[in-house]
């Protein structure tokens, strides 16, 4: 499972991620009040300014101090295929096991 830092230390499960928005605008300025209402709201700005609405399979509404598009640079980098690094390379039949 892919992790994204979503800023202070707290993560999110990226494959859970649906959506990255600005909170600028009124429809999300109102899902980020409904989802209050409703509980579903998580807030991990650490009392600063909310910059990045993260919309969720589940629909919680996660806000977040780091900006929009640096949030979806870290999904697209934490996309599969995306680093070819971060995968092993595929096991040498031919050569033993290392124990």
């Amino acid at each position: 499972m892919k992790l994204i830092n979503v800023g202070f230390g707290n993560m999110v499960a990226a494959a859970r991620v649906v959506a990255v928005a600005n909170p600028e605008s009124a429809p999300i300025k109102r899902l980020i009040q409904d989802s209050r209402d409703d509980g579903r709201a998580i807030d991990v700005t650490c009392g600063r300014r909310t910059r990045a609405v993260i919309i969720t399979d589940s629909e919680h509404v996660i806000l977040s101090a780091i900006q929009a598009e640096t949030i979806a640079n870290r999904l697209e980098n934490s996309a599969p295929g995306a680093d070819p690094c971060e995968e092993e390379p595929p096991a040498d039949e031919d050569r033993p096991a290392r124990s």
